[in-house]
């Protein structure tokens, strides 16, 4: 696997500016509020999906080697054992489905759909973890209900805000990066 100068260049900038969107954050419950959700659509707009997620991959392996990258300054093994690191791994696949569906539809409207779908797969993959580390490592006894609260309705108003934001960035970034 041939990587590129200008390919781990764009990984790293992605993996820090994912780095500075969880410095971002409102605290909210178990999972917080914060930036990184625009800069995984970014990376998924703007990069190969293979870039993309290697540039989630490598944000996630720095926080689990010790760094202080993830949300509340943050880092380590036990990480794993956070609610939120469901969504950490949703980054990923969220930023793979973001690059695949805006490379075949390079529209705003494409940028939008593919950012919603890839929003939407971070979800999927963040809550059932979330409850399974509230329920079962936990012990927190939460309903479903509850959980959807925390995981899901509090955070749409953001998401679809930055999901706004990535599409508006992405479809003008796209253009001056495609001329490079």
């Amino acid at each position: 696997m041939k990587i590129s100068t200008r390919e781990i260049t764009l990984i790293s900038l992605f993996s820090a500016l994912t780095a500075i969107g969880a410095f971002i954050s409102i605290p909210l419950g178990p999972v917080p509020i914060t930036l990184q959700t625009l800069f995984v659509l970014l990376a998924g707009f703007l990069l190969s999906p293979r870039s993309a997620a290697l540039s989630q991959i490598v944000y996630i392996g720095i926080g689990l080697a010790g760094v202080p990258i993830f949300s509340g300054f943050t880092g380590g093994l036990q990480a794993i054992l956070k609610p939120s690191f469901g969504f950490l791994v949703g980054f990923v696949i969220a930023s793979i489905i973001a690059s695949v569906l805006s490379k075949r539809h390079h529209t705003p409207v494409g940028f939008f759909v593919a950012g919603a779908v890839a929003t939407f797969s971070m979800y999927i993959v963040g809550i059932p973890y979330m409850a399974f580390i509230l329920n079962y490592v936990m012990d927190s006894g939460f309903s479903f209900m509850a959980i959807l609260n925390m995981g899901l309705l509090l955070f749409l108003p953001g998401d679809l805000l930055k999901l706004f934001v990535a599409t508006y960035l992405g479809s003008r970034l796209g253009k001056i990066l495609q001329k490079k």
